[in-house]
């Protein structure tokens, strides 16, 4: 029976997930985060590989990451703000 890796969520990986959405926000203009995402997702892609990871399990895991560190984004931008209506 081939043995299975089963790679560890990288949504679970919350100082990574903050750290990469500081940095997409301190980014000055849209070209330097698309390059920055660009190197991101390279690196992750390699690592997953390394480790074995099949191609479908990549990008699903990319993709989630992707989606959380938007969400850290939204967080971020909006810290601090009160809404609501008086």
């Amino acid at each position: 029976m081939p043995c299975q890796v089963i790679a560890f969520p990288l949504t679970r990986r919350v100082g990574k997930i903050r750290d990469v959405a500081a940095k997409m926000l301190a980014k000055s203009t849209d070209r330097h985060v698309e390059s920055y995402r660009g190197q991101v997702t390279d690196g992750i892609h390699s690592s997953l590989s390394r480790a074995g990871i099949p191609e479908s399990d990549q990008a699903r895991q990319i993709g989630a990451f992707w989606h959380a560190v938007q969400a850290e984004i939204v967080r971020l931008t909006y810290r601090g703000q009160t809404g609501g209506a008086a």
